[in-house]
């Protein structure tokens, strides 16, 4: 029997179609699918339903979420903080396969904060023979989350950073894919800001799994170092509740053009990515995606030399 047949039953004298609930019921009561429960099919029909429903709500999921966490005068959330269960701003890892100090980062002076404003750009050249040095590493994990000032608070020591975070609740994580670093092995590191460490979690080079989940871009392959960035949800949301997720991603953001403008003074290429294949990623660190998840990545490497990629100054 086909489609337009089956349509036909239950059509009402004006020719007018008939639902899909009363199609079935028709076709059950007139066809060999009697001896079929008419339940379980009718549960199909609302399972079409809903998934229609699903489908067409997640179309304009971001507009929602836009419209639904504004701020508005005399409407803000009514909101109480549980001081006495705020999330820690650390995190450490219990048993990793071992903790490395890095060297003080070196700042040079040369670099000056307009020129290297004006000749940010993403490069994505990177020559995969060349390698960085741990020290050179330590100023780009410096620039993006380093330790500025110590104040002690009721909840332990809060170390503000050199990228603003809202509300200083820092739910950011900085992870490391090292390719090839001197003075470190390849693997999968956590970056430690109140140490100044970082914490061997992987042994090994996993470039070609960072590159999937990075939607299978090449430069990853190449990178030098690759950052993956996580954010610790509910450390912004303790605060900040759905909104959090806003400043959660511009937190993000500070930490990624830090990262660019310390590449730059360094002559090194960077690159951000927000194009990423989440779960792969999530999967890389071990992460669960909900209390922890993966929202950003950047590449570092030692640009070609065959390659002009740092221009002179505008005039």
């Amino acid at each position: 029997m086909s489609l337009f047949d089956i349509s036909r039953w239950g059509m009402d004298d004006s020719g007018s179609q008939p639902t899909c609930r009363v199609v079935v019921h028709r076709y059950v009561e007139n066809t060999f699918l009697k001896k079929v429960k008419k339940y379980a099919i009718l549960k199909h029909c609302t399972g079409w339903k809903q998934m229609n429903n699903e489908k067409n709500t997640s179309k304009d999921i971001g507009d929602r979420f836009q419209q639904k966490t504004k701020y508005q005068r005399n409407k803000l959330p009514r909101h109480f903080m549980d001081w006495d269960n705020k999330p820690t701003l650390y995190k450490a890892y219990e048993d990793p396969i071992e903790e490395l100090s890095l060297p003080e980062p070196e700042f040079r002076n040369e670099a000056k904060l307009m020129e290297v404003l004006a000749s940010r750009r993403s490069r994505r050249n990177y020559d995969p023979q060349e390698s960085i040095d741990l020290k050179t590493l330590s100023t780009l994990l410096w620039a993006t989350q380093g330790a500025t000032s110590k104040h002690d608070t009721p909840f332990g020591p809060l170390f503000l950073r050199t990228a603003p975070s809202a509300g200083a609740l820092y739910p950011i994580e900085t992870y490391l894919n090292v390719r090839l670093v001197t003075g470190l092995e390849p693997g999968i590191y956590h970056f430690r800001p109140h140490y100044f460490d970082l914490e061997l979690l992987k042994k090994g080079d996993h470039s070609e799994e960072c590159a999937a989940a990075a939607l299978n871009q090449k430069m990853v392959k190449s990178a030098q170092v690759t950052f993956v960035w996580t954010a610790v949800v509910e450390r912004s949301k303790w605060k900040y509740l759905q909104r959090a997720y806003r400043y959660i991603y511009l937190d993000a953001g500070h930490i990624g053009q830090n990262l660019y403008l310390a590449a730059e003074a360094l002559q090194l290429g960077c690159c951000t990515i927000g194009a990423i294949f989440d779960e792969e990623a999530n999967k890389l660190l071990d992460v669960d995606g909900v209390n922890e998840t993966v929202v950003y990545m950047a590449t570092v490497g030692v640009l070609r030399k065959s390659i002009q990629d740092f221009p002179s100054m505008p005039p």
